[in-house]
């Protein structure tokens, strides 16, 4: 089994994902690629197998990925603070992976109902979202 795990910034979330994975799935094929040197250099120190770093890595990874697993940011473009590429977005999407998105409400990137809700509940939460993003732009 090849687990790609894809993770930018600091690589906390990756680090934390890859060390579970570990516990998990002792004998899977760890790959550890990062949007940048920092998030892969700290997802092989968790354990990961192998490593890369950028936009290829993860063209090429996907390609013969298990699973892909990293934040719901790995498929939008100029996510995670603008790392994510458009070839890295298309190439998680195109995958026949199957991909294990972590909701995270960060970059402009707001989810709603995280938590399993009504119908009602979730345009609630996402009404309110978008309310608190226009508050925070005002503020800015």
């Amino acid at each position: 089994m090849i687990i790609v795990a894809i993770d930018g910034q600091g690589g906390r979330l990756g680090r934390e994902l890859v060390s579970s994975l570990r516990r998990r799935f002792p004998d899977a094929v760890i790959q550890a690629i990062g949007t940048n040197s920092v998030a892969t250099a700290t997802m092989l120190k968790a354990g990961a197998n192998e490593g890369a770093t950028g936009e290829n890595p993860v063209v090429v990874a996907c390609r013969h990925a298990d699973f892909i697993v990293g934040p719901l940011g790995i498929v939008i473009a100029d996510a995670l603070m603008g790392e994510v590429t458009p070839g890295m977005a298309m190439a998680v999407c195109q995958s026949a992976a199957v991909r294990v998105l972590i909701p995270m409400n960060m970059c402009d990137n707001l989810i709603a109902g995280v938590n399993a809700q009504s119908g009602s509940e979730l345009i609630e939460d996402a009404v309110e979202k978008i309310a608190a993003a226009c508050r925070e732009r005002n503020r800015a």
